[in-house]
Formats: C-alpha cells, structure tokens, sequence
C-alpha cells in the first residue's frame, strides 16, 4: 500500500507566517509539520509515500526531506497544477505513483494521536472500496458530516460543511482510497467554491455501497489556523515526551 500526503494550499487561515513558508512546514512542537503524517504512515507499514505541494514551495520540501532517507521513507513529490482546485483534483496527479495499488491519503495538516496501523489492516481486508475516519467534534459544521445510520453502522451521506450537521461527527483528513477513486473524480463537477471536492467522490462511494468507517479513538486537530495550530503544540507536549518521535 502506498501514502499521499497532500501538502499544497495557500494556508490563507494562517497568514502572516504563509507569506514566506508553506504551513505545512510550521513548527508543531519541535518538530515541521510534515513530520507528523509521515510518520505516521511509516509507523503503519506505509514507506512509499508522494507528497503533493504547489510550485513555489517544493524546493524547501526537498530541501528539508530529501528522499526521506532520514525518516526511513521513500519519498517523491508531485506539483498540484490546479492551485486550490480542491482534493480530489490534487489526488489526480498521484494516479501513476499509485499504479494499480490501494492508497492511504492524508491532508498534511491532520495532527491525531491514534495509530494509523489497525485502520490500515483494516482497510486491506476490505476487497473493495474506501474509507474514512471520524472524529466526534464541538464544531462539525466546519467540516464534512456524515448522516450516520447507526443500526446498519453506515454513512448515509455526506455534507459539506452544513449550517445545520447532521451528526456532531465530522470527516477528518485521513482516507483510504482503490482505483475506483480516480473514475469517481472524473465524474464529478466543481463546487460552488470551483473546486472537486473530495465530499462528492466519497458520496459515490456510498451510492456503490462501498463506503467503510472508524472513529478516532484518541485526540485529533485540523491544524490549519493560528489557534489551532498552537492546540496541536499543547497536545503534543502533553502526550508526548520532549524528544523528537521520529
């Protein structure tokens, strides 16, 4: 199984430091930002790992990582042409490093504590399909929400960030995709926003009856503003011991 991190964007949300830097290359902890998803797809058997960014910042991303010698990882990157044309279109230009193979795609700025290891198994278990993870959150409407059907343990639907969610569930940024993924986005129209969103294909998943979920058991933040970004830090030297864990 291979990774995808998607580490692209204008981290408009955290500006003025993005002026200069890719936000996914700010501190969390003692640590760059990027360390985290890459570590944590190394840390689940995952060592074959594209990084997706933009044009004017791959060059400190290479500068930092290299190939991911130092982590262990091998790594390779890819330029989203699209700027902010959304996931599913950022994922399009990861179709031949992933080949015929299932993929775990993380949005870099995804800061959780659980392990991705048994989500990983799981999803290789599974023949076909995708799946999401969830977390239980005080502000769903910020996200993607599943309308949950607990009875059948299935995701009715999913809407983009709702003004009344349906769930106080939202879908964080770490999926698990087959090659199904790729014809699901092309099938797919640009949003309001005028971007392909990732919403739209894992509603089709779920219209082919092959959408899977689990929910994080452990703590989980969307790293992409100042308050949050400052959240992950307090979390990370709370749970963890002042030396580098990677």
């Amino acid at each position: 199984m291979k990774g995808v991190i998607l580490a692209g964007g204008t981290g408009s949300r955290l500006r003025p430091l993005t002026k200069i830097i890719n936000k996914h290359l700010l501190p969390v902890g003692s640590d760059p930002m990027i360390y985290w998803p890459i570590s944590k797809l190394r840390d689940a058997g995952i060592c074959d790992i594209m990084i997706v960014t933009n044009q004017h910042h791959l060059s400190s991303f290479i500068e930092l990582l290299g190939l991911g010698e130092a982590m262990s990882v091998n790594l390779v990157y890819q330029i989203q042409k699209t700027e902010g044309g959304g996931i599913a279109d950022a994922l399009l230009g990861a179709k031949e490093f992933i080949g015929e193979d299932k993929f775990v795609v993380l949005l870099g700025d995804n800061i959780f504590e659980d392990s991705l290891a048994p989500y990983v198994h799981a999803f290789h278990s599974q023949k076909t399909g995708a799946r999401v993870l969830l977390k239980q959150v005080e502000d769903p409407g910020r996200y993607g929400v599943p309308e949950l059907d607990h009875a059948a343990n299935r995701i009715r639907k999913i809407r983009e960030k709702p003004v009344h969610p349906a769930s106080s569930f939202c879908v964080t940024g770490i999926y698990m995709y087959d090659q199904e993924v790729f014809r699901f986005i092309k099938k797919i129209q640009p949003s309001e926003r005028n971007e392909l969103e990732i919403t739209d294909v894992n509603n089709l998943y779920i219209q082919s009856n092959e959408l899977q979920f689990d929910i994080l058991s452990g703590w989980w933040i969307d790293a992409g503003t100042h308050e949050s970004l400052f959240k992950a830090t307090q979390y990370v030297y709370e749970g963890f011991s002042k030396e580098s864990s990677f």
